[in-house]
C-alpha cells in the first residue's frame, strides 16, 4: 500500500535581515493510513515550521520553499497554487491549532465556523442538514447539550471546549491526514488528558492518519506509533516509539528522554540538556547540536554528519554510528 504522504529533501527557510535561516533543512519522511508519527524537539527545532510547509500555511513574504516534494493524493503540494490548495486544506488534510482562542473568530458563533468549512468545500447545502451536520459533529467530540451549543460564541465555552470545537472542524469534512500542532499547550494538564484521548480515539475510529507536533515526549508515548526527533532544521533520529524510547541512538534524544520527570526518580534535580537551541545560518559546516553534545568529538566540528540507516528501520545523525550504520 502507498504511504498516506511522503516527503522528500523539504527544505524551508526564512529570509531575515542578517541572512537566510533554514529552519527545514532536507527533510524526509512517509505516513501510512491510519499511522500516527510524532514530530518532538525544542521550540526553535522546525517542526512547526515542517507543518505549515505541508499546507502551505506560510508567510510568502519572507518564507520560501527552497527545494523539495510534498506528496499526497497522487499530488506534489509544493507545486500547487493558492487556490488549488484551498481545496486540499481543511476537506483532505485537516490542521489542529495549539491555541483555539487564537484560532476561532470571537465575532462568529461555533455554528457558523464548522459550518463555514462544509460550505467552502461541499457547495450549497441546505441549512437544516448544515445545522444538523454541525451538532453531530460537536457530539462527536464530546461537547454535551451540543443542540444548545451550537450558537454559542467562542467566549461562551471553556478552553477545552473550544479546542473540541477545533478538533471537530478539522474533521467536517472527513479528511485523510490530521496535523494537530502541540494542541493541548494552552490547557491545563486534566484537560490535556481528555483532548489527547479524544484525538487518539477518533483516530482510530476514524481510520485518519496523523500528525502530532510537540515537545513533549510523554504525549509521544501516548500517542504515535513512529517518532521523528528534529534538531537544527534537520531530522537527528526516527524510528518506532518502541526503539527510541527503548535504545535512543542521538544524544539529543537520549537527553530528551532524561528530562521526563519520574516518580521513581530520586534525585533532587531534573536533567536539563545545557544552552539553548541556536539560530542557525548557512553554510553549516559541523553537528548542529555539537556545541551542546555531552559525547562532542574533534570530528563533530568538522563537518556534518549524515543520517545513517541502522537495523529495524532505525535512523540516526550522529559520527557515533558513522561506522555501523549505512548514508541515506
Amino acid at each position: 500500500m502507498a504511504p498516506v504522504l511522503t516527503v522528500n529533501n523539504l527544505r524551508t527557510y526564512y529570509q531575515i535581515k542578517t541572512g537566510i535561516v533554514p529552519a527545514v533543512d532536507g527533510v524526509d519522511f512517509s505516513l501510512e493510513k491510519g499511522d500516527a508519527l510524532g514530530i518532538v524537539g525544542e521550540s526553535g527545532c522546525g517542526k512547526t515550521t515542517v507543518a505549515r510547509s505541508l499546507l502551505g500555511l506560510i508567510d510568502r513574504n519572507y518564507t520560501r520553499i527552497e527545494s523539495g516534494e510534498i506528496h499526497f493524493d497522487g499530488l506534489d503540494l509544493v507545486q500547487l497554487s493558492r487556490e488549488e490548495m484551498e481545496k486540499i486544506r481543511g476537506k483532505k488534510i485537516s490542521f489542529i491549532f495549539q491555541n483555539p482562542m487564537a484560532a476561532l473568530n470571537p465575532v462568529f458563533t461555533i455554528r457558523f465556523q464548522i459550518a463555514e468549512v462544509i460550505k467552502n468545500h461541499e457547495g450549497d447545502i441546505g441549512e437544516d442538514e448544515l445545522n444538523q451536520r454541525c451538532i453531530d459533529l460537536l457530539e462527536m467530540v464530546g461537547i454535551p447539550a451540543a443542540k444548545a451549543r451550537i450558537n454559542d460564541y467562542p467566549h461562551q465555552l471553556s478552553g477545552g471546549m473550544q479546542q473540541r470545537v477545533i478538533i471537530a472542524a478539522a474533521l467536517a469534512c472527513n479528511p485523510s491526514l490530521i496535523i494537530a500542532d502541540e494542541p493541548t499547550t494552552a490547557l491545563d494538564v486534566t484537560i490535556q488528558a481528555q483532548i489527547l484521548d479524544l484525538i487518539k480515539d477518533l483516530k482510530d475510529k476514524l481510520g485518519v492518519s496523523l500528525i502530532l507536533i510537540t515537545h513533549n515526549m510523554g504525549i509521544i508515548a501516548q500517542m504515535c506509533t513512529r517518532v521523528m526527533v528534529m534538531y537544527g532544521g534537520v531530522v537527528v533520529e526516527e524510528g518506532t516509539t518502541d526503539n527510541i524510547f527503548s535504545y535512543p541512538m542521538h544524544p539529543y534524544t537520549a537527553g530528551l528522554l532524561s528530562a521526563i520527570p519520574s516518580l521513581d526518580d530520586e534525585k533532587d534535580t531534573l536533567f536539563t540538556i545545557k544552552g539553548s537551541v541556536p539560530r542557525f545560518s548557512l553554510p553549516i559546516s559541523s553537528c548542529r547540536f555539537a556545541e551542546r553534545c555531552e559525547k562532542v568529538m574533534p570530528c563533530c566540528m568538522d563537518s556534518e554528519p549524515a543520517l545513517l540507516n541502522m537495523d529495524g528501520g532505525h535512523k540516526v545523525r550522529c559520527f557515533l554510528y558513522s561506522d555501523k550504520g549505512t548514508d541515506l
